[in-house]
């Protein structure tokens, strides 16, 4: 393995991670809406989806699903729909603005950050398309299998080791995180983020249409 091309793919991952997106957005919502707990799922979520489309990227279905426009279609659509989704929802909290200090079932906050987390992801397109387009200016045609899952997992290794950051220091603001202004803020916030990043998504879906 030559280290001094993975180190150079290593920085464009970095880069790529360290850039917020809907997969920052909903891990963060759940930390908000669920805890600790919940964030880490989320982030659990995110690490399953984008380890699946690695995975499919280094056995070759990966190419198959990125050449059928139909289905990179469908999932752009579901992608969109799922992020305007949650942005409703976020929205709808922060206008409502009842945060009542309600016991919480961790399983259950567990279960949803981890759903939201892995359909964030996995309803994305530009993950796989990114590996497509990033692999193969690194590695050689005669990459065996398990090199070559060894690159497709950096990213999905890197990525979730930053929202796991991401998660703890939000948990050291706990106190902070329970005001109903700052919950109202954060609400508004990753309401707009997610809704203008389902927009973006929707706008894909139909240039690529036209």
């Amino acid at each position: 393995m030559e280290w001094g091309l993975y180190m150079s793919f290593l920085a464009v991952v970095l880069v790529i991670a360290i850039t917020p997106g809907a997969d920052t957005a909903v891990v963060l919502k759940n930390v908000v809406t669920g805890g600790r707990r919940g964030g880490v799922a989320a982030a659990g979520g995110v690490f399953a989806a984008s380890a699946m489309q690695a995975v499919l990227v280094a056995i070759g279905l990966g190419i198959l699903i990125a050449q059928s426009q139909t289905l990179l279609q469908v999932i752009r659509w579901v992608g969109a729909a799922y992020l305007l989704w949650l942005a409703f929802q976020s929205v709808r909290s922060a206008v409502g603005g009842e945060y009542g200090r309600v016991a919480q079932d961790a399983g259950a906050a567990a279960r949803r950050g981890f759903l939201q987390g892995f359909l964030a992801n996995a309803t994305n397109p530009q993950v796989l398309l990114f590996y497509l387009a990033l692999l193969p200016q690194f590695i050689s045609p005669d990459t065996g299998i398990g090199m070559l899952l060894l690159w497709a997992m950096t990213l999905p290794v890197i990525g979730t080791a930053l929202l796991l950051a991401a998660v703890l220091l939000m948990r050291k603001a706990t106190g902070w995180l329970e005001r109903r202004a700052v919950r109202r803020s954060l609400d508004a916030i990753t309401g707009v983020i997610l809704g203008g990043l389902g927009v973006r998504v929707a706008a894909d879906a139909v240039r690529e249409a036209a």
